[in-house]
């Protein structure tokens, strides 16, 4: 059965199996007052889940009769970004290819959404060429953001005369937009707005040290 007081049920199967609430703390590695103090003073509000589960086992009931338990989501904890058969020239640019997925990157749901990103917008691409080092070196994997956004600064992947350049952009002169190179053995490259065209920022990278 499911107990509306979990408070009252712990209790009762404390007395039931002759145990106190200081040495059911104890088999939880808490310190002696710690079930006292959720019984009389109602702190913690609930147990944690782990502590609610070794409980439970202990008496042989549900885990309901000593709390709520949250259901399970049904959403997986990771997503698998999509690896696309292109590759991002970081040198002098590289035709485009079949835009088909090779594979994914497999990225943990949780962090995604802390940075802000939607998987959907997402794809993975491979980085060819030295004119972003140290920054970005070939054969890098990078995490591009697709997402619609106005111009700005920042790396990203651009398509320029059907081919595939990931730079820095700068946008801070009217009109240009200059491409900028890590390595400075590379010149930057200076182009009307309507030239480049922005595919995504470029939000991670991961590569072999």
């Amino acid at each position: 059965m499911a107990a509306s007081d979990p408070r009252q049920r712990l209790l009762e199967l404390a007395g039931e199996r002759g145990v106190s609430l200081a040495q059911l703390s104890a088999m939880i590695g808490r310190n002696s007052t710690y079930l006292q103090q959720f019984v009389r003073k109602g702190s913690p509000r609930k147990l944690e889940e782990n502590d609610r589960a070794t409980l439970a086992r202990f008496f042989a009931v549900g885990e309901a009769e000593l709390g709520r338990v949250e259901e399970k989501s049904s959403e997986s904890d990771w997503i698998d970004v999509p690896r696309l058969a292109l590759g991002a020239s970081a040198g002098p640019g590289a035709a485009m290819e079949s835009e088909r997925p090779i594979g994914a990157l497999r990225f943990a749901r949780g962090w995604l959404r802390g940075q802000g990103l939607d998987p959907r917008q997402l794809s993975a691409i491979t980085v060819e060429g030295d004119s972003m080092e140290p920054v970005l070196r070939d054969g890098d994997e990078i995490l591009v953001d697709l997402s619609p956004r106005p111009l700005r600064d920042g790396i990203h992947v651009v398509r320029v005369d059907g081919l595939l350049l990931v730079k820095r952009l700068e946008t801070g002169r009217p009109g240009l937009v200059v491409l900028r190179s890590a390595n400075p053995a590379y010149d930057p490259i200076e182009l009307a707005v309507p030239e480049v065209t922005v595919v995504g920022r470029v939000v991670w990278k991961g590569g072999r040290l």
